[in-house]
């Protein structure tokens, strides 16, 4: 078979659409798609008023354009990956799509003379199917946090996921198993952020579709199992200033001592729309399921020093290695949208200059000093994203908008399901 162009693009429910292309199209900078791609929802069920879908206007094409140099190697034989920007018949680049929403949130960072550059934790359950079809965990015996080989992954599929992301230059920082099995964890290496997510986005569906040809059903969702701790997609952020250096950095040494007004400013806009960020980080019904207390999963509206209980932690590294992470996002969202979430929050409180609320000095899991966490479901998170109104202007009215609607017939269809049925919603989509 000759070489193929796999051009693909992440949606707002964080799958990754694309289509094959022949050879002679890999030197080609676009292709189409319908623009009513974004408002089809897991089920297959056409939303047709969902805003900024083109739906009730001829449900007309979008064009997806990327530059010939980022075509990159796949990792099927001979197929060549690439993503870029979608832009409607106008040629207006599509506000609805979480890579423009992303571009938006470096640009206002670019203005104060910062890059934004980011680090990419994402954690996963393993599947089989069982002889009736049905999804089962894994079957890991011997699995335990922090470990490898045989009795952690029997069928070798981490190491083919390994092989194959090397293959196609993608820089995996590690690899390893997460405290509940079968459960795994995957970070990527710190890039400029719009390099990063595109890098996760394409990683995310090599692991998926390796995996799954080794007999194991990956899955990114925030709580697949119920009786074990959920996945999360841990944004770690820093900044490169005008010099090339780590504009977070004040010395070798980090920690809360060592923080500068553009971190504390950081955690502050975090802090201050803890709430909002909710609906768009987490966006699944899902994803409630994994925000509660005494779960690491940036449920409490807090910070501090090393600290795995708390939303924002702040890195003990200094130097290059100067760091805020966020831990309330998961995979079901758009991870263009996250960043840019994330980013833009905060932009709003350096900006803003908000004040820095005391770090936390409970344990987390027998007490905690935040005074409150996020909604307790997404239709309460939503709420709360809606009231944020400073957040939804820095979005972007027309992404915040398109957004909630889906999100509310996502929380309309699963109204009556399981948490069980809720899940498998999505589970073979992320």
């Amino acid at each position: 078979m000759r070489d193929r162009l796999r051009p693909v693009w992440c949606d707002h429910l964080s799958i990754l659409r694309g289509k094959y292309l022949p050879q002679e199209k890999i030197g080609s900078g676009a292709t189409r798609f319908a623009q009513p791609c974004f408002a089809v929802h897991y089920d297959k069920d056409l939303i047709v008023d969902a805003p900024g879908t083109a739906c009730l206007e001829g449900l007309p094409d979008m064009e997806l354009r990327w530059d010939a140099h980022d075509i990159r190697p796949g990792w099927e034989p001979g197929v060549h990956m690439v993503t870029g920007d979608l832009y409607d018949r106008r040629g207006q680049m599509i506000p609805i799509a979480g890579r423009a929403a992303l571009k938006e949130a470096i640009a206002g960072w670019k203005t104060h003379g910062l890059t934004p550059k980011v680090g990419l934790e994402l954690e996963a359950f393993a599947f089989t199917r069982a002889e009736d079809g049905n999804l089962v965990p894994y079957d890991v015996p011997g699995g335990h946090v922090y470990g490898g080989g045989p009795f952690n992954d029997p069928l070798g599929f981490t190491d083919a996921i390994w092989e194959a992301a090397e293959t196609a230059g993608f820089k995996l920082e590690l690899v390893t198993t997460e405290y509940d099995t079968p459960q795994y964890e995957f970070t990527l290496a710190f890039e400029e952020a719009l390099d990063a997510v595109d890098e996760m986005v394409m990683f995310r569906q090599l692991a998926r579709e390796v995996a799954f040809r080794k007999g194991v059903v990956l899955t990114f969702l925030p709580k697949p199992f119920f009786d074990r701790g959920g996945s999360g997609m841990h944004i770690n952020l820093s900044f490169a200033g005008k010099d090339g250096q780590n504009a977070f950095a004040r010395g070798e040494t980090g920690g809360i001592e060592a923080m500068n007004d553009l971190m504390q400013g950081c955690v502050a806009g975090w802090m201050r729309h803890h709430k909002g960020l909710a609906g768009l980080v987490a966006p699944s019904v899902n994803s409630y399921a994994r925000l509660q207390p005494a779960t690491m999963s940036g449920f409490w509206c807090n910070w501090g020093e090393d600290h795995r209980g708390v939303t924002t932690r702040v890195s003990g590294e200094g130097g290059k290695k100067a760091r805020l992470e966020h831990r309330m996002a998961d995979a079901s969202a758009n991870p263009y949208a996250a960043v840019a979430a994330v980013l833009q929050a905060a932009r709003l409180g350096y900006e803003q200059r908000y004040p820095l609320p005391p770090a936390e000095t409970g344990d987390c899991f027998m007490g905690q000093g935040a005074a409150y966490g996020v909604a307790e479901s997404l239709s309460g998170a939503l709420d709360d994203l809606e009231a944020d109104t400073a957040l939804v202007a820095a979005m972007g009215e027309a992404y915040c908008a398109h957004h909630i609607h889906m999100k509310r017939v996502e929380v309309d269809k699963t109204k009556d399901m399981t948490p069980e049925g809720a899940r498998d919603f999505a589970i073979w989509f992320v």
